[in-house]
């Protein structure tokens, strides 16, 4: 084992296992493909292990390399932070494309004032809107998604997660509805047919928990793959469905739906705003953050 580590070594390091080639390392790094090779070499002796295999005209990594990927990242990215002034963008001259992954009913309500916020300011910067994944996925550790907006059920232990408001659940239903014709009771709205939206595929939830505290159950008779495809199953039946109530009223209004209080003390959401700190210095992400913040609240004022 070498006596002392060269911390350029963890450049290196990053540049190989994110171009997993070492002529590409090598590119990235100005420097010659037989210095680059040298340097893996000592690497690999240093770690004790391959790190890149060769893999017909690829190069792959190896699994412990695959583990250490985004921590010698998130290394290099503190270093350069150390030495790098917080950089303050000009919005004007700024060119970027950020990744923001969002639901489609807070899109709905949000998406549309970021956008004109952002491209008011910086014309030449691109907004990436990304679904809600129903798995759970490290897109915010590995760079995948610059920003999460949203119900944020789960995130690595050092995302940054901030509160932007709490929403209360309505329920939906098509304009002239049976159950809008008279007050809606907890035995009224049981039963009702309803459609449910979960990207996990669940059939029950609070409700349901709140129902049988009444001795009562409802039918879920459709689980949709996202709260907004719900609302166009309401459209044209007679099912039932919920979704939070300020960002969603722009969509029910325009498919013709009806909001309705349900008679549940239902838990509220909250929606939040989630980033990795790799981005707590970069003026750029931390300007985008701002438009967040604004176009939330003016979607709640509005």
């Amino acid at each position: 084992m070498e006596s002392s580590l060269d911390l350029n070594l963890l450049l290196a390091l990053d540049a190989l296992l994110d171009e997993r080639s070492v002529g590409g390392a090598a590119l990235r790094l100005h420097t010659s493909p037989p210095a680059m090779s040298r340097t893996l070499a000592r690497l690999r002796r240093l770690l004790d292990d391959p790190i890149l295999v060769r893999a017909g005209r690829t190069m792959v990594p190896t699994p412990r390399a695959l583990t250490m990927q985004s921590q010698v990242h998130d290394l290099v990215e503190q270093a350069r932070r150390l030495f790098t002034p917080p950089e303050q963008p000009d919005p004007a001259t700024l060119r970027r494309t950020f990744s923001v992954q969002i639901g489609d009913l807070m899109f709905g309500g949000v998406g549309h004032r970021l956008l004109h916020r952002v491209h008011a300011e910086a014309p030449a910067v691109t907004l990436h809107f990304a679904a809600e994944s129903h798995e759970d996925t490290h897109s915010l550790r590995d760079g995948g998604v610059d920003l999460e907006l949203g119900s944020i059920r789960r995130a690595e232990p050092e995302t940054h997660i901030e509160p932007l408001l709490r929403e209360r659940m309505v329920g939906v239903a098509r304009a002239g509805h049976p159950l809008l014709s008279a007050p809606v009771t907890p035995a009224r709205y049981a039963a009702t047919e309803h459609v449910v939206f979960s990207r996990r595929g669940l059939l029950t939830g609070p409700i349901d928990n709140l129902l049988a505290e009444h001795g009562l159950t409802r039918r879920v008779v459709s689980c949709a793959p996202s709260p907004a495809s719900a609302l166009f199953l309401l459209r044209d039946s007679d099912l039932v469905g919920t979704i939070a109530g300020r960002f969603g009223r722009g969509t029910i209004e325009s498919l013709g739906l009806r909001a309705f209080e349900i008679p549940l003390p239902l838990p509220t959401v909250d929606l939040s705003m989630a980033w990795h700190p790799r981005h707590d210095a970069d003026g750029a992400h931390r300007w985008l953050r701002q438009h967040v913040r604004a176009a939330v609240l003016d979607g709640v004022d509005g």
